[in-house]
């Protein structure tokens, strides 16, 4: 394997040659099938793109139909009632370990700005953290964990299929970003984790197909078998935050199922997805503006439903998706309001069945806690609802049309700001931003800079004002929001330069990127 990063400060523990032999040997066995999916998601596209749909299989019918159950919960996720997510630098890992919550999905991809310092330190930092041998100090105020019995159980997300690390290459092509994300933790973390009594625990990103969570199964049993680990010691959970996905669930938990710890309802990705499936089919897939879009959608509603009963039918934990508010300390109006939405949101998915939920800050932490707490009590999880009383068709998940809400001046301006903002963050190294007491990642600034191009495509006017969404509007409304952006202190002028160019490309130009992260990631070094 050529390396061609910077070997920074104790990169060495972590880059090692028998490491880096292990993630070749993954890149070199799998590397060609991955492509070959990517493929098919190509294929997929254009299929959409002439008139195609989605359906539930029928040639993966006798998978839905037959009766069968993944392997029983591992220790460390028996009980997932609040989940925290966050990226995995040194103040989060130990902010998030402590925070008492169950699980810290520690996260590679939509939350972490993949500079090669980013990727290869939070490495460095899950080994130290299991190690016991990371503290941090900010401010005059030192970080440091608290004893093993306390801290939630790490759970990794490595980078989606589509990714490539391109500071490492084997036979001269990039790496896949996920196996050298699962790889690195994998090799140096699986033991360490085994040691405590749990075990290396993950979170599959951005899949498209059955196919592609079949081709995770078969790393994790090549990788367990190379390491001398015993088989089905690896456990997944699945985020379903593609539109294909929704319609394979089974076929998922059915593939990874000695390996599985159930799915997860990635709303964020989810509404991108419908978006980017369905955007030159106009307004039948149109979706109003972001913050109208709620879970109580009926198209949501099917697909959160539907992912409960389908978990809980085969034995698999069932999580809710992400409350991104983020407290503040100066107004505690905001909060008061913000939180109850919090609480609506976590009372609808523990009364409908889910097992746990995540949470984006730690002050989250305890309110949905309180909520779960209120309906689990002393069990560990809801498994045995199977929510049989659901009945979900194709028709009832792609009703995106019956979705209430407008598109205003105000939710266009919105989309404008949250990306310019969060694209100068990302790449400035941050993945995970606060703005307007949100949490912002790569899927929510995916959907402001999708909504705009189907906006832009579908002669939208907007509700309030009567103008048409045009890229001549829409530049206006950019270099409006730069204004009063470069009045803060602390602009980077030439951070919003880069981020401006990215963001015209990706929301102005005919073509449609398919993941903005594509073309930031090559602007990066």
């Amino acid at each position: 394997m050529e390396i061609n990063g910077p070997i920074l400060d104790r990169f060495d523990e972590i880059l090692t040659p028998e490491a880096l032999g292990f993630v070749a040997a993954l890149q070199k066995e799998f590397g060609p099938r991955r492509l070959e999916l990517l493929e098919a998601r190509r294929a997929k596209q254009e299929e959409l793109a002439a008139g195609g749909t989605l359906d539930f299989l029928p040639e993966t019918r006798t998978v839905r139909e037959e009766e069968w159950s993944v392997a029983p919960p591992a220790p460390g996720l028996e009980d997932r009632r609040v989940e925290i997510t966050g990226p995995v630098d040194r103040k989060m890992t130990i902010n998030a370990l402590n925070s008492g919550a169950k699980v810290w999905l520690a996260d590679f991809e939509d939350a972490n700005s993949p500079l090669w310092a980013n990727c290869v330190g939070g490495q460095l930092n899950l080994r130290d953290a299991l190690d016991r041998a990371i503290d941090f100090e900010s401010g005059g105020k030192t970080y440091a964990l608290r004893p093993d019995d306390e801290l939630a159980t790490i759970v990794v997300r490595p980078r989606g299929w589509h990714l490539d690390e391109k500071h490492a290459k084997v036979d001269g092509r990039p790496v896949s970003a996920s196996l050298f994300d699962f790889g690195l933790y994998f090799f140096h973390c699986a033991q360490r984790q085994l040691d405590k009594g749990k075990g290396p625990y993950f979170y599959l990103p951005k899949m498209e197909s059955h196919l592609e969570a079949r081709l995770w199964n078969e790393v994790f049993v090549r990788a367990q078998e190379l390491l001398g680990i015993p088989r089905g010691t690896i456990r997944a959970t699945v985020l379903i935050e593609t539109y294909p996905v929704a319609f394979e669930m089974e076929e998922i938990l059915y593939e990874l199922r000695e390996h599985s710890a159930g799915l997860n309802a990635g709303r964020w990705d989810y509404l991108f997805s419908v978006i980017k499936k369905f955007r030159t089919r106009g307004r039948e897939f149109l979706l109003p503006e972001r913050n109208a879009v709620t879970m109580t959608a009926p198209f949501m509603r099917a697909y959160t439903e539907l992912l409960v009963r389908t978990c809980h039918k085969r034995g698999a934990h069932a999580i809710g998706g992400m409350a991104a508010f983020i407290p503040s300390r100066r107004d505690p109006e905001v909060n008061a309001v913000a939180l109850e939405k919090v609480r609506a949101d976590k009372t609808r998915e523990s009364g409908d069945g889910f097992d746990g939920s995540w949470v984006a800050h730690p002050d989250l932490v305890p309110v949905c806690r309180e909520v779960f707490d209120a309906v689990l009590g002393d069990r560990p999880n809801q498994l045995d609802r199977k929510r049989e009383d659901v009945s979900v068709s194709a028709a009832d998940l792609l009703s995106v049309a019956k979705t209430p809400g407008e598109i205003t001046e105000k939710g266009l301006r919105n989309n404008v700001e949250v990306a310019l903002r969060y694209l100068a963050a990302w790449m400035g190294g941050m993945g995970a931003v606060a703005i307007h007491n949100l949490m912002e990642d790569a899927a929510t600034a995916e959907i402001s800079r999708s909504q705009i191009w189907q906006w832009i495509h579908n002669d939208i006017a907007l509700a309030d004002t009567g103008e048409r969404v045009t890229k001549e509007l829409v530049e206006r409304i950019i270099a409006e929001e730069l204004e009063g952006i470069a009045a803060e202190p602390g602009h980077d002028e030439e951070l919003y330069a880069q981020a401006t160019a990215l963001f015209k490309e990706v929301a102005l130009d005919d073509e449609f990127a398919e993941f903005l992260t594509l073309p930031a990631y090559a602007r990066m070094p």
